[in-house]
Parts: C-alpha cells; structure tokens; sequence
C-alpha cells in the first residue's frame, strides 16, 4: 500500500516564508516574543491555519490553537506544534519546524479527503525561548499550570515593558482560558539541537524523554587587594577559587556519564581590574542527567565541593538554587508510536534523550507526550547557521502525520481505499 504522503517542497517553502519574517545577515531569524515581528509572524502562520480550515482560538497568555474537527466532537484532541519566537541570533528551524510540521499534516490530511475519529490541534506555545521575557517556555508553562497566568502576564522585559500590554499591542492577548484542556496526545516534531544524530548517520531520533535540570548561581567572596604587595601565601583571591569550581562542574558532569551534562555559561569578576585581586565572583552553574537519583547526587557533590573550596581558599562560598526540572520520561506508548512510524516509512532511527528543554516537557505533566528529533547541521542551534536537511524534515513531518493518526483513530480501511484510488 502507498503511504499517506506529505508535501515535502510545501513544507519547505513555508519554512522559509516564515523565515524572511526577522531575517538576519547570517541567514538566521530574530523574531523575539511578541514583538512586533513575532506578531507577524503569527499572522501569517494563524492565516495559513485558517485557510486549512481550522477553527482558531488564542488563549490569555497568547498560545494559538488551531483545531481541525474530528468525527467525534467530545473526544479529547490529539495535539501538535511548538513555538516561532526566537534567540536574539537564532536559526530558521528551531520551534518553526515544529509548527509547521503540524500544519503540513493537517494540509495533508485536508487534501486527501482524510477524517479522523478524534479531532487534531495545532499549537503555537509563547515565549518558549524566555530570551526576552521569563520564565521560559512560558505560554505551555501556564497551560499546564506550573506557574500562574498573572505571574507570567505581569513579567517585564529589559525595558520595562510587560507581558500583558505586549500581548495587546501584537493583537494576540486571547480571551480563551490558559488552563489546560488536556489533549488525548501531544507530539512535538523538532530539530535535534546536538550532534549525535548526524554523528550516527539516523534520521529520525525516538524522543523517550528530557533530561532533569538545575540551575544554580554562586557567589564566591574573597577581598580585593593590591596585586603588588600583597604575598601569595595571605590572598583570598575569589576568582583563583572559582576557577577550581568550575572545574569541578565539569569533573562532575564526566563521573556521570553517558547522561551527566555540566556547563558554566556566566561569569563575572569584581572588581575588574587589572591589579587588583579579585574580591567577588559571580557564575551560573547548569547541570542536568536524565535519571532524578543520579542528579541529585551530582547536587550532592557541587554542594560538596563548594564547602571545601571556600575552606581551603579562605573564601565565602554562596549556592543559590535557581531552577529545578526533573527528569521527564516520555509515554511509552506514544513514543512506540513515533518508533513504529520510522519503521513503517523505512527511515533509519535511534532512542534518543532530549537535552534541551522544550514545550514538550510542561505538556507531559497534564498529558501523554513525544517528541521527533531530526537531525541538525553540526548539531548547531540558536546560532543564525543553523540548518537541516529539506528530506530530512520532510522525514520527520512523515513520522509526525503516521503517529498522529495512530493516535487519532483514522478508518485504516478509509485510508487503504484512497491511496489506492
């Protein structure tokens, strides 16, 4: 039997009429949330969904859903999509891709006469970069209800400006409720971000879940002394201890391998001089693994490492706790689904954990979830030169279409008789 197809030129095409929206020097996008660009960007994905006939409803918080009915009404919907705001530098794929993944599925089905039992919904999440407003992935962060809608209607960007009054002046502040209406089934098509897909020549990576998260800033705090003067032996130099802090993020994240992740991302030095010994320190520490037990004993040995530190050098050493992700495993059946469709379209696959955070992740708290990897260009992302593959998008949009109807309940017999016409 010929497979249900998708549109892989269409696909591509839209990705890039959504791309020349906030168009870079570089080739990337900066399409910030809810900017005036975002809110272009918008309209012209909102006003594709409505020429595919779904019916679209924008919630408090400025998430978009477009829904395309299904034989039965009452049932809950199976539920797609991702974000198109961006990094300040960021590339044409990352979140868009998801998006219009889930577009090109409901064109397909749409120009193939193809019903499905339950309905389908397409989602445009807000802010799931949090590169202009915090807290990140916020739009499915409320709709899942990890943090209140006033909260994140009230945040304020670098220039004072808020979330609510930003929604207004795109034309995207939504009267629908923000809570959940939990989907039957939610799938997310994304860019990989990493480099293991193309470093094991796989296109389709199954999603089995996130890897847990936290986030720590620390402050070192020794005195600033004249460089000159000033014997080695008496120093209490911030920045030479913290040098052995960081150091021991990424020691850490080596004895917990293959899924332990460390990285330090900021650091800044008072008082900045050149001949003055550092006296204050400030650096962020991001560590993550997959296994809940085994991030919790990586906690266990920065917490450890920071008492030694601070006492072998004579410094102050402060741990404050930022952000807290658990570990997320995906639905199992979902993601057999995923599996499944990469083997009925004969494409090459590999279970694969997700680094980064995504909509997803929030999702799975009020729903059974999964996620479809593609592969990256050098597993380059939030960078203007990132880039995919156009058959290797069309793959994972394919992969998206098979295990969305698995979900949806589609007539297999329906199916078979209009391919075969």
């Amino acid at each position: 039997m010929q497979q249900l197809a998708i549109n892989s030129a269409r696909l591509w095409q839209s990705l890039m009429d959504l791309a020349a929206i906030g168009a870079t020097e570089k080739g990337g996008n900066c399409r910030l949330a809810l900017t005036a660009l975002d809110g272009q960007g918008r309209d012209l994905v909102v006003g594709w969904m409505k020429q595919a006939g779904l019916e679209v409803r924008v919630d408090q918080i400025g998430n978009v859903f477009g829904r395309r009915a299904g034989r039965d009404s009452a049932l809950a919907p199976v539920m797609t999509g991702s974000h198109i705001d961006t990094q300040p530098t960021g590339g044409k794929f990352d979140g868009c891709y998801g998006v219009l993944a889930g577009l090109e599925v409901m064109r397909t089905l749409n120009e193939h006469g193809i019903a499905t039992q339950a309905p389908l919904e397409l989602a445009i999440w807000t802010n799931e970069e949090g590169s202009r407003f915090v807290p990140v992935m916020m739009g499915s962060g409320v709709y899942s209800g990890r943090f209140p809608l006033q909260q994140a209607l009230d945040a304020r960007d670098s220039d004072g400006k808020s979330v609510r009054d930003e929604l207004a002046a795109i034309g995207y502040a939504g009267s629908a409720p923000a809570d959940a209406r939990p989907p039957a089934a939610y799938f997310e098509a994304h860019i990989e971000q990493g480099p293991v897909l193309e470093a094991k020549d796989k296109v389709i990576g199954v999603v089995t879940g996130s890897l847990g998260l936290r986030w720590y800033d620390v402050t070192v705090t020794g005195m600033e002394m004249h460089a000159g003067p000033t014997p080695m032996a008496v120093r209490k130099d911030a920045l030479l201890a913290s040098t052995y802090l960081v150091q021991e993020a990424i020691r850490i994240a080596n004895a917990f391998q293959p899924h332990g992740r460390g990285t330090v991302g900021v650091l800044d030095v008072h008082p900045g001089s050149r001949n003055v010994i550092p006296g204050r320190v400030s650096f962020t520490v991001d560590l993550r693994h997959q296994d809940a037990a085994m991030l919790a004993k990586m906690d266990a040995c920065l917490r450890r490492a920071c008492t030694d530190i601070a006492s072998e050098f004579g410094v102050d050493v402060k741990l404050d706790d930022v952000q807290y992700f658990a570990p997320t495993p995906f639905d199992p059946r979902l993601v057999q689904q995923v599996r499944a469709a990469a083997v009925l379209e004969g494409l090459s696959h590999m279970d694969i954990v997700t680094g980064a955070g995504h909509d997803a992740v929030y999702v799975a708290g009020v729903a059974p979830t999964a996620m479809i990897f593609v592969p990256c260009k050098d597993g380059v992302s939030h960078n203007e030169i990132e880039d995919a593959k156009p058959e290797h998008l069309a793959a994972g949009c394919q992969v998206l279409l098979s295990a969305m109807l698995a979900s949806a309940g589609t007539v297999r017999g329906e199916l078979q008789e209009r391919n075969a016409a």
